[in-house]
């Protein structure tokens, strides 16, 4: 009994005890060892390796003043690195409860066993004042750990009931503009209870904390709905400007001043905005090392810092041009480039609909039932489920995800009884001609088991080697296939698909106008391709909806209108991804088909690699 209340009066003591005056950068410089496991260049932690991370870590010290600290940053630029040097000086050098949160609880569960375990087993002050993770240990468990003077809540901004765990002096939210628009709660008659936003329910947690810190760190993502973009326009918004080794002029480093000749980005260099000098990779360590943090807003209680890509130390200029031309290929390539690269929010205009007149006047002639056009690598299926019918799309794919749709049927029939089934059935053992001289077969099918889920799962197991999939489309901010697989509550696999970013992929892939495009659409003159197609294809549209305060974009489907046609559209893109996830390589696959039938490849230019 005394031990534990020996324990209990030095976390006591510790919680009383002043904010030490050091800055977590200088902590981290004394004390941060980075592993062989998670990081790039394993050793002691040196701000002199990101210069720019200091003046960020030091507004999150407890001696700095400001209430919030925002990180509007590109990819590879250590932000992770950074929270996790805040994590560890909270433990070691300012204890108190303290709560990071992850866009979802599994993507917690993964940050804490590789990132956090890394940091406390290769830090020895941190690794004496936490206990090994046991499973029957409530004091350290995989979400949870407790050190003297306080404790680490690891969740997700997709559980209410872990955002509402505790109250936390010290928030940290890591890559916020990939939350959920709300938080589940408990399970209600119809489901998970929605509680509200995830970054409302967490600040809530600091509210007794008159010396709390909120830390938000992330890439942006879509312009309008962003929520970095908009938290960092409430800051004082800081801009890291460096030197010109030439002329020493301060700038922000922009896009627009890498520049590479003609064809060959392996020759990329940064030119000075002002005395136009070429500037190489081999001056970049020292113009960050002289950089500085200067703020463009007014005087805020929140410290905002904005920096892209092009600062990182392990990115080259060539290596910039060469993610530039391979992004140029698609609008979702251009928006990663935009988002991960740039730190800008990208305006997505695919978003807009192409009207349903267009895309029949632009038909082409072409009888898949004869040959397949020539272009063609995989064929994938899309499948929508109602009650007296199955209605179907079948798809060709090629270079850079060019498509041709090949077919549009629909099978009569109940579809709780198995004639309809068996038909199906058929339709999928069946093989079209190809060009090349091989009989082509549908790769991958996917059929939505948001209807009839046990009679779908129960064709998808029967059909498996024929990877027949029964899929769930589910809206928000998600990838369009995970390598992730969920289960029914019958424990049968099921897939899920996100379908906003099928939407968006397609919508911006109906806007390409020239035929020759990697990912333009091409339709048939068939029946079946008439108006009435098109039009339940272009059905819905994106809006921008509020929802306390915060906006989020929604896909809306105006009352009485039909969209089977868009579904089946965007299920034989998601079956097109799943095959690209297991390993299919689309562009390899384009040259090996065309050299068969004596065409030769497409030329690629130095910037280019067979598949992305």
């Amino acid at each position: 009994m005394s031990s534990k209340c020996d324990v209990l009066r030095r976390a006591f003591a510790q919680a009383l005890r002043p904010d030490p005056e050091e800055t977590v950068s200088e902590w981290a410089e004394k004390h941060r060892i980075l592993s062989q496991v998670s990081a790039g260049e394993p050793g002691r932690w040196r701000n002199s390796r990101t210069p720019y991370l200091r003046e960020i870590m030091d507004a999150c010290s407890p001696s700095s003043p400001y209430e919030r600290v925002v990180l509007m940053k590109g990819a590879q630029l250590g932000g992770t690195e950074m929270l996790l040097n805040f994590l560890g000086f909270i433990v070691h050098r300012a204890p108190g409860p303290a709560m990071l949160v992850q866009p979802t609880v599994e993507l917690g569960k993964r940050f804490s066993k590789q990132r956090l375990a890394s940091l406390i087993l290769n830090t020895p002050e941190l690794r004496a004042l936490v206990s090994e993770s046991k499973e029957r240990d409530t004091g350290n468990t995989i979400l949870s750990k407790d050190f003297p003077g306080g404790t680490l809540v690891v969740t997700g901004a997709n559980s209410a009931v872990g955002l509402r765990s505790m109250p936390a002096r010290y928030l940290l939210m890591d890559e916020c503009d990939a939350y959920p628009a709300t938080a589940a709660g408990a399970a209600g008659v119809s489901g998970l209870i929605a509680e509200g936003s995830p970054v409302d329910l967490a600040i809530a947690r600091t509210a007794n904390f008159a010396n709390r810190k909120i830390v938000m760190v992330s890439t942006p993502t879509v312009a309008d709905v962003s929520l970095i973009e908009q938290v960092y326009a409430e800051s004082d918004q800081r801009k890291y400007h460096v030197p010109c080794p030439h002329c020493g002029a301060f700038q922000v480093l922009s896009w627009a001043q890498v520049k590479w000749p003609e064809g060959k980005p392996a020759a990329a260099y940064y030119e000075c905005a002002r005395c136009k000098g070429a500037i190489g990779d081999q001056h970049k360590l020292a113009m960050l090392e002289a950089g500085e943090w200067r703020a463009d807003g007014a005087s805020s209680d929140t410290a905002g810092f904005w920096i892209s890509g092009l600062y990182s130390p392990w990115v080259t200029w060539a290596g910039l041009a060469r993610d530039f031309l391979r992004a140029r290929k698609s609008p979702e390539k251009m928006q990663a480039f935009a988002n991960c690269v740039l730190a800008e929010t990208f305006q997505q205009s695919g978003a807009v609909r192409t009207a349903a007149h267009e895309l029949l006047a632009r038909r082409e002639a072409y009888d898949s039932e004869e040959a397949l056009p020539a272009g063609v690598v995989l064929l994938t299926a899309g499948i929508d489920v109602q009650a007296d019918r199955l209605e179907m799309e079948l798809v060709g794919w090629g270079r850079d995800e060019t498509s041709w749709s090949i077919a549009y049927l629909v099978l009569p029939g109940d579809t709780s009884q198995p004639e309809v089934w068996q038909g199906l059935d058929q339709v999928l053992a069946a093989s079209l001609p190809h060009p090349c001289g091989r009989e082509a077969t549908i790769a991958v099918t996917c059929i939505d088991a948001g209807f009839r889920q046990p009679v779908v799962q129960s064709f998808s197991v029967a059909h498996a080697r024929q990877r027949v999939l029964a899929i769930k489309g589910v809206a928000g901010q998600r990838p369009i296939w995970s390598r992730a697989v969920s289960h029914s509550k019958d424990r049968q696999l099921i897939h899920i698909v996100g379908v906003d970013a099928c939407k968006e992929a397609l919508y911006a892939r109906l806007k390409i106008t020239d035929p020759m495009a990697g990912g333009y659409c091409h339709f048939p003159v068939a029946d079946q391709y008439d108006l009435g197609y098109f039009t339940q294809l272009t059905s819905e549209v994106c809006k921008i909806r509020y929802s306390r305060g915060h906006p989020f974009r929604e896909w809306y489907k105006p009352p009485g209108a039909r969209n089977e046609a868009l579904d089946c559209r965007n299920y034989a893109y998601a079956a097109l991804q799943a095959a690209v996830v297991s390993g299919f390589k689309l562009n390899r696959q384009a040259d090996e088909m065309a050299a068969e039938m004596g065409l030769a490849p497409r030329k690629k230019g130095l910037e280019e690699d067979d598949d992305d």
